[in-house]
C-alpha cells in the first residue's frame, strides 16, 4: 500500500469527484427544466408599481426601462429614482415620459440618503410617489417581455406568499471580460440556485425582481429596515419568511446586461457577489467549492493519484459541464467560447478562495467593510 493510500487520499480524491460529478449533473438537468406559468385571470391584473432605482447610463439603459414601460397591462406606474439632479439617466427618463404620455412615468430626484445602502435610499425617497398596493422592485440593467408584469405580480394575490423573484440570463456585451461575467451568472450562480429551489431551500431573492405587497413591506419595517445591508435583495425576502411568508420562484426568466470593461471590474464585481453570500450563509459559503465542478474534480483526481473510477467521473463532469455551457449560450455565439470555460472555472475556484482573505468589497466606486450581520459601512 503506497503512502498516498495509507493516508486516506485518494478517498478524499474520490468523494471530490463523486460531490463535483453529482452536482454538475443535476445542475446540468435542472437548468433544462421547465416551470408551469402561474395561472391568472385578468381580475388578478390589479394596479401595479414599478420602483426603478438608477444611477448613471449604459448603452442598453434605453431599452432596458423602455421594456417595463412597454407592457401588457391594464393598469400600472412607474416610478424612476435618482440621487442626482445632474444624472445622464434622466435623459432617457423624460424621452420615456414622452415616449408614453398614457402611463403614469414618475421620477423622484433626492439627495437625501437613509443609510450605507445608496440603492435602498434611493427607493425611500421614491415611496411617496408609489400609488398602489402591489410594488414590483428591479435594478436599472434588467429587460423584460411584455407579460413580465401580469406573470411576478400574480403570485402576491395569494396572501401566504412574502416576495416573488425572479431567475436572471447574463447578456454580454462584446468582449472577454462581459463574456466571463455572463458565465459566472448563467452557469455557476443561477444553476447553483436552481439545484437548491430543487432541493426545497427558498432563501433567495434577487435584485432582478422582487415583487411585494406594500402592507407587507410596511410589517417588515419598510425599505428603511434594510438601509444598511449589502443584500437588500436578500433581506426583503429573509425578513418576510420570518413572518412566516413564503418567497416564490416566478418561472419568468429576465435579462441582465452585464458589462464587465476589465478584468479589475469583473473581479471587483464578483468578489462582492462572493463576499456578500459569504456574509448572509458563512458555513454553507464553505462547502460552495464543491460547486466548482471541473476543477474540484480535477483535483480529487489528482489526490487519488490517477485511480481509473476518479477519471471516469472527471470525464462525466467534463461532459456535464460542456453541455451546461452548450444550452446555456446564445444561439448565435462562436464555439471558441469552449476554449474560455477551463478560465472560467479556475477564476471561480481562486476568487472563492480569495473572498475568504477580506470583508471589503467595491461597490460603485466605493470601498465597503461587510459585518456579519450583511450591514456594510464605506471605508
Amino acid at each position: 500500500m503506497t503512502a498516498a493510500a495509507h493516508s486516506g487520499f485518494p478517498w478524499v480524491g474520490f468523494a471530490f469527484a463523486a460531490f463535483a460529478m453529482v452536482h454538475s449533473i443535476v445542475a446540468c438537468v435542472v437548468m433544462r427544466m421547465r416551470t408551469r406559468p402561474w395561472r391568472f385571470t385578468v381580475n388578478d391584473l390589479v394596479p401595479v408599481t414599478i420602483l426603478k432605482p438608477l444611477c448613471g447610463a449604459e448603452p442598453e439603459t434605453y431599452e432596458c426601462l423602455r421594456s417595463f414601460c412597454d407592457q401588457e397591462y391594464p393598469e400600472f406606474q412607474v416610478v424612476f429614482g435618482v440621487c442626482d439632479s445632474n444624472d445622464p439617466v434622466l435623459a432617457i427618463v423624460y424621452r420615456l415620459q414622452r415616449e408614453f404620455p398614457q402611463r403614469h412615468v414618475a421620477v423622484a430626484i433626492d439627495r437625501r440618503q437613509h443609510g450605507s445602502n445608496r440603492k435602498v435610499s434611493n427607493l425611500i425617497n421614491m415611496m411617496p410617489l408609489a400609488r398602489h398596493e402591489f410594488l414590483v422592485l428591479s435594478d436599472s440593467d434588467v429587460r423584460v417581455e411584455r407579460d413580465y408584469l401580469a406573470q411576478v405580480s400574480a403570485p402576491l394575490h395569494d396572501g401566504g406568499v412574502g416576495v416573488v423573484t425572479c431567475a436572471y440570463r447574463g447578456r454580454p456585451r462584446r468582449g472577454l471580460w462581459s463574456l466571463l461575467g455572463s458565465m459566472f451568472v448563467n452557469e455557476w450562480f443561477m444553476p447553483s440556485v436552481r439545484v437548491a429551489a430543487m432541493a426545497g431551500s427558498r432563501s433567495f431573492a434577487f435584485g432582478a425582481t422582487i415583487a411585494i405587497r406594500r402592507q407587507v413591506l410596511a410589517s417588515i419595517g419598510g425599505f428603511a429596515s434594510i438601509a444598511n445591508q449589502l443584500a437588500d435583495d436578500y433581506r426583503l425576502g429573509e425578513l418576510t419568511r420570518r413572518r412566516g411568508l413564503r418567497t416564490v420562484l416566478s418561472e419568468v426568466v429576465v435579462d441582465v446586461c452585464v458589462a464587465e470593461r476589465s478584468f479589475g471590474d469583473l473581479v471587483r464585481h464578483e468578489l462582492r457577489w462572493l463576499r456578500t453570500i459569504r456574509a448572509l450563509r458563512p458555513v454553507g459559503y464553505g462547502f460552495t467549492f464543491i460547486t466548482f465542478g471541473m476543477p474540484v474534480a480535477a483535483f480529487g483526481t489528482l489526490l487519488s493519484g490517477g485511480a481509473a473510477p476518479v477519471v471516469g467521473m472527471l470525464a462525466i463532469t467534463a461532459l456535464a459541464r460542456v453541455t451546461l455551457h452548450l444550452s446555456m449560450r446564445e444561439p448565435v455565439s462562436s464555439s471558441w467560447q469552449l476554449a474560455v470555460l477551463p478560465l472560467r472555472d479556475a477564476l471561480n475556484l481562486a476568487l472563492w478562495v480569495w473572498s475568504f482573505v477580506t470583508r471589503h468589497v467595491h461597490w460603485r466606486e466605493v470601498r465597503y467593510f461587510v459585518s456579519r450581520d450583511g450591514s456594510v459601512q464605506p471605508v
